[in-house]
C-alpha cells in the first residue's frame, strides 16, 4: 500500500537534519506531526548540495558543523520510530549515501520504516543501472525529480518506478527557494503531468512559500512541498506560526 496515496490534499515539509541544532531533527518531526504535516521530508546535509537554493544550502552547512552525519541521524530517527505515525523520506546526495554504504544505508532505511528516498543526482539511468537491485532487495521506494519540461514518456517511466511513492514535480526550472510564476501554460502542464503519472501520486515543490502557494499547487496535484521557506521560519523561531498558517 503506498502511503503517500490519501483522499486529501497534502503538505509535506523538508526539514535539514541537524539544523538549528544537532537535537532539533528529532523535535521537529514530532512537532510536524502534532501540527497536522502529512509527510516530512528529513535533508541529510551535503557540502556541495546542487540542486538546493542558498537558504538549504546554509541550513546543510550549520548542521554539519554541529555535528550531524549519517549514523546519528539513524540512531536519532530510530529513538523516535514508535512516535511516528507519518511517511517520513530521506532527501540528500549519492555521495554520503555511497561512502555510508548503500546496503548499509537501505538496510537501515527499512529498519527505520523510512517510506521514500529522494536522491536528486540520482538519473532514472544512474538507478536503473547501477542501484535498482538494492533498493528493491531492501524494498526502499524512491520518488525521483521531474521538471514541466520532462518529456511524457519519461514521465510515466518515473510515475512507474515511483508506484509505491511519488512523483516530485519541481515547480519551476531552478534550484530550491526560486520564485512560484504560476500562469496558464505552467498549471496546463502540471495538470498534464498529473494526468501522465496515473495511480502514483504527484507532489509539487519547489517556490512553495505560503499558504496561496500551498492551495494554488494542491488544486494541480496531490500536495505541495516546502523547504526553503520553512527553514527560514526556524531560524526567525516562527515555525509553529509558520505551519499554523499554512494548514490553515
Amino acid at each position: 500500500m503506498n502511503p503517500f496515496k490519501k483522499d486529501k490534499k497534502q503538505i509535506s515539509i523538508f526539514i535539514t537534519a541537524g539544523y538549528p541544532n544537532l537535537e532539533s531533527t528529532t523535535e521537529q518531526i514530532l512537532s510536524l506531526q502534532a501540527n497536522g504535516i502529512d509527510f516530512i521530508e528529513v535533508g541529510i546535509p551535503f557540502s556541495d548540495p546542487m540542486a538546493d537554493g542558498p537558504v538549504i544550502q546554509e541550513t546543510s552547512s550549520v548542521a554539519l558543523a554541529n555535528g550531524m552525519q549519517m549514523d546519528l541521524l539513524f540512531n536519532q530517527l530510530g529513538s523516535i520510530k514508535d512516535q511516528v505515525k507519518i511517511p517520513l523520506v530521506l532527501m540528500g546526495y549519492l555521495n554520503p549515501v555511497i561512502q555510508f554504504g548503500l546496503d548499509k544505508f537501505l538496510s537501515k532505511c527499512k529498519e527505520m520504516a523510512i517510506a521514500s528516498v529522494i536522491l536528486p543526482d540520482m538519473s532514472l539511468e544512474l538507478y536503473e543501472r547501477f542501484y535498482k537491485t538494492q533498493f528493491e532487495k531492501y524494498q526502499i521506494p524512491v520518488s525521483f525529480l521531474i521538471t514541466p519540461l520532462t518529456n511524457n514518456e519519461r514521465i510515466q517511466k518515473i510515475a512507474k518506478i515511483s508506484e509505491n511513492s511519488f512523483v516530485y514535480l519541481v515547480s519551476v526550472t531552478s534550484i530550491t527557494g526560486g520564485k512560484i510564476n504560476i500562469n496558464s501554460n505552467v498549471v496546463n502542464r502540471y495538470d498534464e503531468v498529473k494526468s501522465l503519472c496515473g495511480e502514483t501520486p504527484v507532489m509539487i515543490g519547489f517556490g512553495i512559500s505560503n499558504a496561496s502557494d500551498v492551495k494554488n499547487a494542491q488544486k494541480h496535484a496531490d500536495g505541495a512541498i516546502i523547504g526553503s521557506a520553512y527553514l527560514k521560519a526556524v531560524s526567525k523561531g516562527d515555525s509553529v506560526q509558520f505551519i499554523g498558517e499554512i494548514c490553515n
